[in-house]
Parts: C-alpha cells; structure tokens; sequence
C-alpha cells in the first residue's frame, strides 16, 4: 500500500478504542473552524490508524448507505480495496445494505455486484438465528458502522442491540464505529420503554429521544441490558460535541433510511413518527416526511389549536398535500406543517404531544391505528390513555418525568463525549 493510496483516505488522530469498549482519546481534540468544524468519524481513524484494530482478523461488516467517508465513497468499497484488511462479509439491516429496499424490507442474501462480497441479510433475525449467521459467514469480528437518527424507534439502534448479541452468542469480537447524533446528544427526552411492550422499535428500557450517539448506545447496551456482554471496543470521533447538529459536522449527509431525506427530518422524527400510530398520515410519500402530517377531513382548526399551544422553536403552517404511496395515496388531504424557527429550543417529543392532543380535540375522525402500535412507540399504554382521557400536554409529559429522570443517570455514566 503507497503512501499516496493511503493519503486518499480522510483521517486524523490517533485510534480511540481499547478494550471493553474503553476510549482513551479526548472528545474535544479537534479544533473548530468559525462556526463549522470537520468531524473524523470513528472508520475515519480506524482508518488513519492502519486498520490496526482488525489485523489478523477476518472482518464482516454491518452496515448501509451510510457507512460513507468524508469524501462519500462507502467503507465496504474502500475496505475492500486495502490490502490491510481482510473484509470477507456484510451484513445489511431495514432497507438493506445498498438502500434499494423501503420501510419493513431487505435485501436478502446476495453477493455484491461492485465488490463480491456476500451480503447476509440482519433484518428481523436475532438471538441463536443470527449468532448462526455469523458463524456460517466466517468472521471472527463484526464491525458496525451506521448513521442513527436519535429516536428510539429507529431500528438500527437495536440492530446494534440485536448484533452484539448474537455476536456473543457466536463468540465473535465486536467493533462500533462512531458517527453523530445528528440532532445533538444534549439531553434524553421522552417517556422510557416498559419492557412490557419491548419490540423491535424498543427492545430495551430507553428515552424516546436518548441524545446518544451509537458508540454510546453499544457501551450502555453491554453494561446494563445483554444478559451476555459481547468483547465491545468503540472507535470514536474527534471533533463531536454534544450540542452539534449535524451541519455543523462537515460530514455529508446520506439519508439512513428513504422517508430520512434530510437533517430536518431527523430533527422532528421522535416526536411526529408518532403519528404511525394513528390514522393520520405521517408525511410518507411527500417530499417532507415527518413534517406534513394530515388526513382527509383535516382543516385549518389544527393548525390553529397547535399554533396556542405556545410550544417553543417550531410554528404550525395549515397545509394540503397529496401522498404518492403509504396513507391518503393518490389522495388530497389536510394538515400541518411545522416549521423549525429554534431548533435549539425545540423539542420534538412534547411537539408531536402537543399535535397529538391538539389532532384528536380538533379532527373527529382521529382515532389510533386498531394494533395500537402508538403503544409500541412510546413504549407503554400511557400516552394514548392519558390523551384518550382528555388530558393536555403537559399531564401527558409530566407522567413521564420520574421515568425520565432515572434513564439519565444510567445514560450519563456511558456518555464520551462534552
């Protein structure tokens, strides 16, 4: 390997990993430009480090569209490529390690046109079923590189979960590569799951909003919840600080999902996707999904009683819109729109509360989709029966608070970053 070829790929710093998941190297070590600064990501110094973690190692990666360098080429085409390391697998999540597959689908097991590498499908797999697939693919250390969003109910956070698992299980290493919490790692909001309503949008007793990065996530799923720990070692960044949104990263953004196109999107995305538990639509199938919302029947009154709530950083615009596929397909349907005027002050889950309260006091068509599966995203039968009882957002939110609370201690003992 040239020095010249090693030159192209972006790095920076030292490896921060040791063992267990252990990190030596400051958070803050790279300085800021005026108002943006360049984050490395954790396969940016995994890579400037010479892959030294994975020598010797046969390695099989867990990823997508996102696993991306500063320079947007993919870690599996620019792993595959260095001699340093020997890639012999990947492992695609919801959507698919390429992208090609929507909400609730994968890509199955396929060999990769652009590299020939086998290519095992996660998705809905967990425990012995996928400790196995591990094991017929040969590696002896899995590597998980993916851009989360920051919501509870985004389910690459518990492909991790699930993964290290199984990775346990299998005996076999495992390795987190850090990337942002796009919308900060400020604080935990939301109510915290029952484990009574644990699936695969909540396995595990976290906020709704858990403000942690995923080298986080791995470290307090390891210490508090798998009944086995998995041999963890996290890479992380340089240069993140807990109150960055992702434009100020200076990485480029690649939607994690379909319905993600954008940074907005994440913004409001663990406070509106909790209209998937309703019969409203959530936005799929416009071009601003998560920020329409609206049903047939659905006029201006909405976004008037929203707009009196007073919530802070967002403003509520009366909208009409037409989704292309998902609810209301083909159909002319009222609603909102919010609009972020603070997103600093903003606060996504007593927002999509508030439009909660505010859509079944004002719409008389609301009503919650029959599985109940707005349960499944809060986490318990609270909100929807504290709403069903007439109360108001800030009853609703307060009933959280005690659960809220004792998330965060445990939270602040895995966080790595200032």
């Amino acid at each position: 390997m040239s020095l010249s070829r090693r030159s192209l790929l972006a790095a920076g710093g030292a490896l921060g990993a040791v063992g267990a998941g252990a990190a030596v190297v400051p958070a803050a070590s790279a300085a800021p430009d005026a108002g943006r600064h360049r984050v490395r990501t954790g396969f940016e110094r995994l890579a400037a480090d010479g892959y030294a973690l994975l020598a010797g190692e046969r390695v099989g990666v867990v990823t997508n569209p996102t696993g991306v360098t500063a320079d947007a080429r993919h870690l599996v085409d620019v792993m595959h490529a260095d001699e340093r390391v020997d890639l012999v697998a990947v492992f695609g999540p919801e959507h698919g390690f390429r992208g090609t597959a929507q909400a609730g689908g994968s890509e199955g097991r396929y060999d990769d046109p652009a590299t020939g590498l086998p290519v095992y499908d996660t998705y809905l797999k967990s425990g012995q079923p996928l400790a196995d697939v591990f094991t017929a693919s040969g590696v002896d250390t899995v590597v998980f590189d993916i851009q989360d969003v920051g919501a509870r109910f985004y389910t690459y956070i518990w492909t991790l979960y699930d993964c290290m698992a199984a990775a346990a299980l299998a005996g076999k290493r495992f390795v987190v590569l850090d990337r942002p919490n796009p919308v900060t790692g400020r604080a935990a909001l939301g109510p915290v799951l029952d484990r009574a309503f644990a699936t695969f949008v909540g396995r595990e007793p976290i906020a709704q909003a858990h403000g942690m990065t995923v080298a986080e996530l791995a470290l307090l799923f390891n210490a508090e919840f798998l009944t086995a720990p998995v041999a963890l070692e996290t890479v992380r960044m340089t240069g993140w600080r807990r109150t960055d949104f992702f434009d100020a990263t200076g990485l480029p953004w690649v939607p994690p999902s379909p319905n993600m196109p954008t940074p907005d999107t994440a913004l409001v995305y663990s406070g509106t996707c909790l209209f998937e538990g309703t019969n409203l639509s959530e936005g799929r199938g416009t071009t601003r999904p998560f920020e329409l919302l609206g049903a047939e029947g659905v006029d201006r009154r909405w976004a008037e009683a929203a707009n009196a709530l007073g919530l802070p950083g967002v403003r509520f615009r009366e909208a009409y819109f037409a989704p292309t596929f998902s609810k209301y397909q083909g159909k002319t349907v009222g609603g909102v729109q919010l609009h972020v005027d603070d997103r600093e002050a903003f606060d996504p889950v007593r927002t999509g509360v508030g439009l909660l309260v505010t859509a079944r006091r004002s719409w008389s068509g609301f009503a919650w989709r029959a599985d109940h599966w707005i349960d499944k995203l809060t986490g318990s039968a609270r909100v929807r029966t504290l709403i069903d009882a007439g109360a108001d957002t800030d009853e609703v939110v307060g009933a959280w608070e005690a659960d809220l609370a004792a998330f965060r201690a445990v939270r602040r003992e895995h966080l790595l970053y200032r």
